[in-house]
């Protein structure tokens, strides 16, 4: 288990498709030592698949939603600890 890492999968919901959500989140993640990826679903929402240490991963989402809580309404979250997956952070 050594080989895992904490994980966490966010969707946010309001007005975030078509305002530099995913290029800020991007942006955003640069600062931390987090791999994963950003996109945008169908159903208007935003999809954040985020890993690495738990201390910033909490900090890479909570400054999101700082710098992006004039767009977001809800927010679900879930938590895990698994296998990385993912090398750096992209937009998908």
């Amino acid at each position: 288990m050594s080989g895992d890492v904490y994980s966490i999968k966010c969707w946010f919901e309001g007005h975030v498709q078509g305002v530099g959500f995913r290029y800020q989140t991007v942006a955003i993640a640069k600062g931390y030592d987090v791999t994963g990826t950003v996109s945008n679903i169908d159903d208007g929402r935003v999809f954040i698949h985020a890993e690495g240490d738990q201390a910033e991963v909490t900090a890479f989402r909570a400054e999101i939603e700082s710098e992006m809580s004039s767009f977001i309404r809800r927010t679900e979250i879930k938590n895990a600890t698994s296998p990385r997956i993912y090398n750096g952070f992209s937009i998908s």
